[in-house]
Order: structure tokens, then C-alpha cells, then sequence
């Protein structure tokens, strides 16, 4: 479990997003993944990179959702998130297919996600000392 909890979870959408670029294409962004037709009469078309976009979302809520812990595992998983953010920037400006808005957004929760990450971990610390303080 404490394995899970220290794995950086924006790392499958750097993961998917490869997959879907260098298998699928350089149009694999744009296939449309489902179309609506609304009330207005405009379709709404969700794309492969939509949706790319809305699972670095959930996965972003769920890595701040963990953020809150203080166990080690923690550490570690912030530790790996920075890594993966590296990744994300490396990749965005040395590979010609991750030069996209897509990625960069995701590349963007990434950085939020260290950004929060450590953000939440210091103000529980800051927390649980003034708590200790009080006691004694």
C-alpha cells in the first residue's frame, strides 16, 4: 500500500500520452473519441487529447488528495513527482511530438502537482509542530 501511495500517478498520463503520440500518430490527438449534439445544436466533439487531458485532472486531484499525508511515502512521492516533471520539460523541448498544447497542460498539473505537493506537506508540518507546541 505504502508502495501505491509513493507512486507519482501524473506519470501514466506521461505514459498515455506517448503511447498515443508515437503509436497512433500525429493526428492521434485529434481522433475523436465521442460527439454530442446539444440543445443548442452545436456537437460537442471530445478528442483523444481531451481526454488525455481530463484523466491529468483527476489524476492531478488524486495526487493533491495524497499530498496530504505525512507518512515517508510521501517524501518519496514527491521526490518522483519532481522526476516526472523533469521528464515532462525535457520531453516538451527536445521531442518534436510532445510540442503540443496537450502536453504542456499536462506538463502544467505536473509542476501543480509538485508545487501542491510540497505546498500541503509544509503547512501540515507547520500544523503538527504548532499542535505539539500547544501541548506542552
Amino acid at each position: 500500500m505504502a508502495m501505491l501511495r509513493a507512486f507519482p500517478l501524473m506519470l501514466v498520463a506521461f505514459l498515455l500520452y506517448n503511447a498515443v503520440v508515437f503509436l497512433g500518430g500525429d493526428t492521434a490527438l485529434a481522433a475523436r473519441i465521442l460527439s454530442v449534439n446539444l440543445i443548442s445544436g452545436v456537437t460537442w466533439v471530445l478528442s483523444a487529447g481531451d481526454l488525455l487531458l481530463m484523466l491529468g485532472l483527476v489524476l492531478l486531484y488524486v495526487e493533491i488528495f495524497k499530498a496530504t499525508g505525512t507518512a515517508v511515502s510521501s517524501v518519496v512521492n514527491h521526490t518522483l513527482s519532481m522526476l516526472v516533471f523533469i521528464a515532462f520539460v525535457v520531453e516538451f523541448i527536445t521531442v518534436a511530438r510532445a510540442g503540443t498544447s496537450v502536453f504542456f497542460l499536462l506538463g502544467l498539473m505536473s509542476l501543480m502537482d509538485v508545487i501542491a505537493g510540497f505546498t500541503v506537506t509544509i503547512v501540515s508540518a507547520r500544523r503538527d509542530l504548532a499542535v505539539e507546541k500547544d501541548a506542552i
